[in-house]
């Protein structure tokens, strides 16, 4: 690709994800099909191993369905377990486990090896961003921004920004996702923020009504689709989302809000007790062809 090519944001960024799992696959898919640089980092060696040969598929589905630009030049994939290789990242999203320690751990030592200025996006589901801020060397550089899965193929992203974010980091943040080509909502901070607050509580109530046995996922399903227009029904969007991370999720929001209606139903419990956690395992509330 000669230089007149290359765009000048695709000259200047390096967009640093932090996890290789669903959610940190699909969103360096979305950023390298956009022709931007991307180092992914993980602990997990061999989760790096299945995100090279994943991200390549996303950036395949992604074009087939005309999702991704199909004449953009995709730049190398690298993948790293050493957090400083982000040094010279001009953005970074963290994307690892829904577990607030885990993620407060993560964004203060990534705050130490990034320059003063250089927005930290957390992609968490519900932790209240400021929560998470505290953590930083530089609050004002925190941001979040929820990502829908698979990121590549859904345009709208949920962007908060906690009381401590600076303009310049929101500022900087939403020019990037418009080079991504996402449509940002800015809403505020607090657990779940817009998107989770709602679903969340309609998935386990979901679980729910199928545990006392006045419904099948199936018609659960079949009843939001039909009748209020749903693409999928809620027990299909949480076997994508991952049941695991449902659970996760529900437990940020019961414990920051104290309302007994996210405590996870004793069926999401069991389910993600036997390791049925939704697509990645090929079963949830539904089965999936490996």
């Amino acid at each position: 690709m000669s230089e007149e090519d290359v765009t000048e944001g695709q000259q200047t960024d390096l967009l640093a994800v932090l996890g290789a799992g669903v959610m940190g696959v699909g969103i360096s898919a979305l950023a390298l099909g956009h022709g931007i640089p991307v180092v992914l980092v993980d602990v997990d060696a061999a989760a790096l191993e299945r995100a090279a040969e994943a991200v390549p598929q996303r950036i395949r589905q992604g074009r087939l369905l005309g999702k991704l630009p199909r004449d953009t030049t995709v730049p190398p994939l690298v993948t790293t377990t050493s957090l400083e290789e982000v040094s010279g990242a001009t953005l970074v999203v963290e994307a690892v486990v829904e577990l607030p320690a885990v993620k407060a751990k993560v964004l203060g030592e990534v705050s130490e090896l990034i320059a003063p200025g250089t927005p930290v996006v957390t992609n968490t589901s519900g932790i209240p961003v400021d929560e998470l801020a505290g953590h930083s060397a530089r609050p004002a550089d925190v941001l979040g921004a929820h990502f829908m899965n698979p990121p590549y193929l859904i345009r709208t992203v949920e962007v908060i920004r906690g009381p401590r974010t600076s303009e310049a980091a929101l500022g900087r943040a939403l020019e990037l996702l418009t080079a991504l080509d996402r449509e940002s909502v800015v809403v505020g901070d607090g657990p779940g923020f817009v998107i989770n607050r709602i679903l969340q509580r309609m998935i386990n109530e979901s679980a729910r009504i199928v545990q006392e046995g006045i419904s099948s996922p199936a018609d659960v399903d079949s009843l939001f689709r039909g009748c209020l227009g749903h693409a999928t029904g809620p027990l299909a969007t949480a076997d994508l989302i991952g049941l695991d991370n449902v659970v996760d999720s529900l437990r940020v929001l019961h414990d920051r809000t104290g309302d007994v209606g996210y405590a996870p139903c004793d069926l999401l419990l069991s389910k993600v007790d036997a390791g049925d956690f939704g697509r990645k395992t090929g079963r949830g509330f539904y089965s999936y062809p490996s």
